[in-house]
């Protein structure tokens, strides 16, 4: 069967370079078809809350479909990259549809705030939610259309709606944005392997170096300026993933490197994996079953570029049993802070898994299906 992937590789733009402006629909050969969603209100103007310098904002796009479908395809295409950290398209089912609609509909402004998560409410625990995240595609600097071929493609519903995130970087910039998308839809009827994305994740807990001083090097201080900028539920995400991670409750010890291992209840097939951290990332690895013999990688990214976050898609897709181990391990570089301009704004602070730019994220997204 096709392999799911993307490419990688551009050099992001500066200022609004045109996104998309206008909804519209083609026909594409093999009888699917190709929609282009404007944000639904035109461009959006970020600004960043609670004296932050990240917005995180999501749309609610009504691709118009009608009966049961695939995505076959998905292309983010940014307005002004120069701010947008990235983008992720949340599938909305039908069930949900009015829930999301009140959401905006309350919300002031174009969109609404959602710091972690679309802010539509879904069910279910986090352990289901990573297990599938309900995302259609995403984009992060580099990033190139997806396609996931003619035989595999995300389910997506009739009446189903779409929530486009879009985190925004005010570090890097300001200005409207025109960020939209094109999904590809396939042929009616399609009988394809039905895809989902998975997310591994790793705590944070990178100390300040001992050349910085200042009251946010204190991991107590840092996570109260946290939960200002994003919300109580960020600092609940740090202990969260101690928890997941076999950290306990105990004040972690900090350290450069983290990793975290998930042990998997259903069997999979992996396609492509990618990678996710942000300026102060050194290095990201995905092992299954690591320290066995039957031990392979699945994502090795030795030097981190931030401006190339492609996704990786597999040669060889990986079979996952019952009981199989994947492990993502992330290295950062808090030296990093006084040497990158985008960040030399930022007071020095011990660094915790968080949504803004000055934060850090250890976060592998797979493209799987059930086996």
């Amino acid at each position: 069967m096709a392999n799911p992937h993307s490419g990688a590789g551009m050099d992001a733009p500066t200022g609004d370079s045109g996104g998309i402006t206008a909804a519209s629909s083609r026909d594409l050969r093999g009888g699917g078809r190709e929609l282009s969603l404007p944000l639904p209100e035109g461009p959006y103007t970020p600004s960043a809350p609670n004296g932050g310098t990240d917005d995180y904002r999501c749309f609610l796009l009504d691709p118009g479909i009608t009966s049961d479908t695939f995505l076959s395809g998905v292309e983010v295409v940014p307005g002004n990259a120069a701010v947008v950290h990235h983008a992720i398209l949340f599938h909305v089912p039908a069930d949900q549809a009015t829930a999301a609609e009140r959401v905006d509909a309350q919300s002031p402004g174009q969109g609404w705030t959602c710091f972690g998560g679309s802010g539509i409410p879904s069910g279910g625990g986090p352990g289901s939610q990573l297990a599938d995240a309900g995302w259609l595609g995403a984009w992060a600097p580099g990033g190139q259309p997806v396609s996931y071929g003619d035989k595999a493609g995300m389910p997506i519903g009739a009446g189903s709606r779409v929530v486009l995130q879009l985190h925004y970087n005010l570090l890097a910039g300001d200005g409207p944005d025109s960020t939209g998308v094109r999904l590809r839809l396939a042929a009616p009827g399609a009988d394809l392997v039905a895809l989902r994305t998975m997310l591994l994740v790793a705590p944070v807990e990178l100390a300040c170096t001992d050349q910085e001083i200042g009251p946010l090097c204190d991991r107590d201080y840092s996570l109260q300026d946290l939960a200002t900028r994003f919300g109580t539920e960020s600092r609940d995400t740090v202990a969260g993933l101690q928890l997941l991670c076999g950290g306990g409750t105990f004040r972690p010890e900090p350290s450069a490197t983290q990793e975290c291992d998930r042990r998997v209840s259903t069997p999979m097939v992996v396609y492509s994996v990618a990678g996710h951290m942000h300026l102060l990332g050194r290095s990201i690895r995905v092992t299954l079953n690591p320290g066995e013999d039957s031990s392979r990688t699945l994502l090795d990214i030795p030097v981190w570029n931030f401006d190339d976050q492609g996704a990786t898609r597999l040669n060889r897709p990986a079979a996952v049993e019952f009981g199989d181990v994947l492990r993502v391990r992330c290295t950062w570089d808090a030296g990093l802070r006084s040497m990158l301009p985008a960040l030399s704004d930022s007071p020095p602070r011990y660094v915790t898994w968080g949504e803004g730019t000055s934060d850090e994220m250890c976060l592998a997204i797979l493209t799987v299906a059930d086996a």
